[in-house]
């Protein structure tokens, strides 16, 4: 159990500390400071369990089947074809017959020998999931979106804390050198004070079948609907579409794909008011079909400092920031600023210098061994899906959102805040 959290506010500290000369602990020791390429012995790997092995849990698996000091022991999903096949990969990569697939997670939480899970299930299991995997003992790699709205990000940040797990959220950006370079040349003051922070995302999708028809064999769909509404199953509500733009599962890209670039603005933006106070702002729900979230949107804001904010889809990743000595745009695969010469810039020993993360999976290991935060931690997750969910209140009230950052309440509107939870199907809870 970890007695003292190393968050990014501690180590950004620290980091100061070290600059003026006083002595401060080291962040991380990472595994490749026990040699490169070195394989460590079966009883010091970690164990990992994987929840979810669809289209992005597979692709977790295989970049966690690829890093030496860890084991992946089992998997879990509702699909019978997709779990079997996963448990499959995994044996041929170890030449065994050792992983175990699960219909059921809790099944795999149940096990002693996994000390840490990747959940990659549909949106509205992140939360669930991860509450139960803390509970269990296990450390976790939740993938974005968090929940399904700001009661589940709370409930989840609260108990991560309270059983001092190690958290890594799916934000890989984080683990890209030039999106690390943009923030710490905010942070460092190169671009002077700042003034606006703009976000652009992909945006959702209409369409859809809503003609119910049978639930395929091998397929659990219960479980697979977990804590939402029950629903006829359709063609497509199980597909990663549906995952993604049903409201019962989702608040669609304003989160699953804004989570990214909200992130990276979090991340760069590190004054204490994370969330803007104010939203307000228009978007485009679809109301033919099963897809039903927010399809495109321009949200408009402003932070307690005054700085101003905008957030929109659909478009091209981006994070920017604009001071009153220069401009940075950032997203993925991509860095310009104005004046250009900002870009090469080096970040001395009095700048400002963030977690280095060469790999997402391999900081979530080193977490999980050193008993510290994660690049991604809990409290940066839950200011980015924040904003996300207040983006999606404003426009479903059609009114100005109002924000307290100390209570973390929806000011003086009754509707509105009614929209910070939502009720779970039974038998499930937070």
């Amino acid at each position: 159990m970890r007695s003292q959290p190393i968050t990014r506010r501690r180590f950004l500290s620290r980091a100061a500390a070290a600059a003026a000369g006083v002595a401060a602990a080291p962040y991380v020791i990472t595994s490749t400071a026990l040699g490169a390429g070195a394989t460590p012995p079966a009883s010091e790997r970690i164990g990992i369990g994987s929840i979810g092995v669809g289209g992005q849990g597979s692709g977790l698996l295989g970049g966690f089947l690829s890093l030496p000091d860890c084991r992946c022991l089992a998997v879990a999903d509702p699909f019978k074809s997709r779990r079997e096949r996963a448990a499959e990969r995994v044996n041929k990569r170890y030449t065994s017959t050792d992983c175990a697939a699960y219909n059921d997670f809790r099944d795999l939480l149940a096990r002693d020998d996994i000390d840490g899970v990747v959940i990659a299930t549909p949106d509205h299991w992140h939360v669930p999931a991860a509450l139960a995997a803390a509970r269990a003992g296990k450390d976790m790699y939740v993938e974005k979106p968090l929940g399904l709205c700001v009661q589940w990000d709370i409930a989840l940040r609260e108990t991560v804390r309270r059983y001092s797990r190690t958290f890594q959220y799916g934000t890989q950006q984080r683990s890209s050198a030039h999106l690390r370079h943009a923030c710490e040349l905010v942070h460092s003051g190169r671009i002077g004070e700042v003034k606006e922070i703009e976000v652009v995302a992909p945006g959702g999708r209409a369409g859809g079948s809503t003609v119910p028809i049978p639930v395929p064999d091998g397929f659990d769909y219960d479980l697979w609907l977990g804590p939402a509404p029950y629903s006829p199953y359709t063609k497509d509500r199980c597909t990663s579409a549906g995952s993604w733009f049903v409201y019962d599962n989702s608040i669609g890209f304003l989160g699953g794909w804004g989570a990214h670039p909200l992130d990276i603005a979090v991340w760069g933006w590190d004054k204490g008011n994370q969330v803007p106070v104010e939203i307000e702002g228009t978007g485009t729900i679809p109301t033919e079909g099963l897809f039903n979230t927010v399809k495109d949107w321009d949200m408009r804001g402003r932070y307690a400092g005054g700085i101003t904010f905008r957030f929109k889809g659909p478009g091209k990743d981006l994070t920017k920031f604009v001071g009153t000595e220069g401009t940075i745009w950032v997203g993925r695969g991509y860095l310009r600023t104005e004046p250009e010469s900002l870009k090469g810039s080096k970040i001395g020993p009095n700048g400002v210098h963030l977690v280095t993360s060469l790999n997402h999976r391999q900081n979530f290991l080193d977490g999980i061994k050193t008993r510290s935060d994660a690049v991604s931690d809990i409290d940066d997750a839950v200011q980015s899906d924040i904003i996300s969910h207040l983006s999606d209140i404003a426009i479903r009230t059609g009114r100005k959102i109002k924000w307290d950052p100390k209570t973390e309440t929806i000011v003086a509107d009754e509707q509105a805040s009614r929209l910070l939870s939502r009720e779970m199907r039974s038998p499930w809870r937070l």
